[in-house]
């Protein structure tokens, strides 16, 4: 009789992710620096397998018990805080938004954002802790589409728009970062543009399929306009239908459109948040009514006095 030589147990990175412990990324780091313990021996390799069932699994000497039951919210992130669990400024971050909300006595999760938004960004962040789905919505091969609000100053031709459309070159990095002497290029991917909301200062809909570093605000400095404000109102098929600074839990329905979406299948998007809905009634001009015709006019006219 052969034995199997399927490795046993699941990688450990993947199940502090899945204790709630941290992210995949964090527990990485925590299995680097010698924090990880299994069966009393510490473990400092990404590759080591262990099951939870029957290893004895210890995080700076606490016993892990078990997995922590997974949890999937939508938060509207307000501008002026930080997409991370902690920040080295001590800027207020999105983990405290949801701690606070949740009161001090309410059963604590840790949860974990699934990609960024910038400090000045606002809108739709995902929170779980569910380090596997959220490892894979984060994986840019997943192609999982994103829809913002953006705000730009001045009015773009509608050339610089169809470079957005098409793709247009922006800096990998960080802006203007340079290596080796020269600045670091990449072309994104095609986008969705549709003006919202006209004005000197006008609102458009952007839907994007990739999460590069402040990609927005570059592609449209790229073409000559900054952008003001940046709201993101969808996230596959969830729209954005929660205040600032409020969360929510998401559906069954949701979470498994989430799961479709991270592996690459279509999802058909909710309605149009009312949100959106509220600017795009602001941005259509009022009907102006037809002319009448000449027969119409004469109709009108007061009938002048015999003489």
């Amino acid at each position: 009789m052969t034995q199997s030589t399927e490795p046993r147990g699941e990688r450990l990175q993947k199940i502090l992710s899945q204790a709630g412990i941290a992210s995949r990324r964090k527990a990485e780091e925590l299995i680097l620096e010698g924090r990880v313990q299994v069966n009393g021996k510490v473990v400092t390799e990404l590759g080591t397998r262990a099951d939870l069932e029957q290893d004895h699994i210890r995080v700076d000497g606490k016993l892990l018990h078990g997995r922590e039951p997974q949890r999937y919210y939508m938060l509207n992130k307000p501008r002026g805080y930080v997409t991370t669990v902690s920040d080295p400024e001590n800027r207020p971050t999105v983990v405290d938004l949801i701690a606070k909300r949740q009161g001090p006595h309410s059963a604590r999760v840790r949860l974990y954002p699934v990609g960024r938004l910038d400090y000045l960004s606002e809108g739709l962040l995902l929170m779980t802790n569910d380090g596997d789905l959220a490892n894979r919505l984060s994986k840019a091969a997943a192609g999982v589409e994103k829809t913002y609000l953006v705000k730009v100053a001045g009015v773009p031709s509608e050339e610089g728009l169809d470079q957005l459309r098409k793709g247009i070159m922006i800096d990998r990095g960080r802006l203007n970062e340079v290596r080796s002497g020269r600045r670091d290029r990449v072309v994104t991917a095609p986008a969705r543009v549709e003006l919202v909301r006209g004005g000197e200062n006008p609102w458009f809909e952007l839907a994007l399929t990739e999460g590069r570093n402040r990609q927005i605000r570059k592609m449209f400095e790229e073409i000559g306009h900054h952008v003001e404000k940046i709201r993101r109102i969808g996230y596959g098929a969830l729209r954005l239908d929660v205040p600032p600074g409020e969360f929510r839990e998401l559906t069954p329905g949701e979470v498994t459109a989430l799961d479709r979406a991270a592996k690459g299948q279509k999802v058909v998007p909710k309605q149009k948040t009312p949100e959106f809905a509220q600017l795009k009634k602001v941005a259509t001009p009022k009907k102006v009514g037809r002319r009448p015709t000449s027969s119409a006019r004469k109709e009108r006219r007061p009938r002048s006095s015999s003489r």
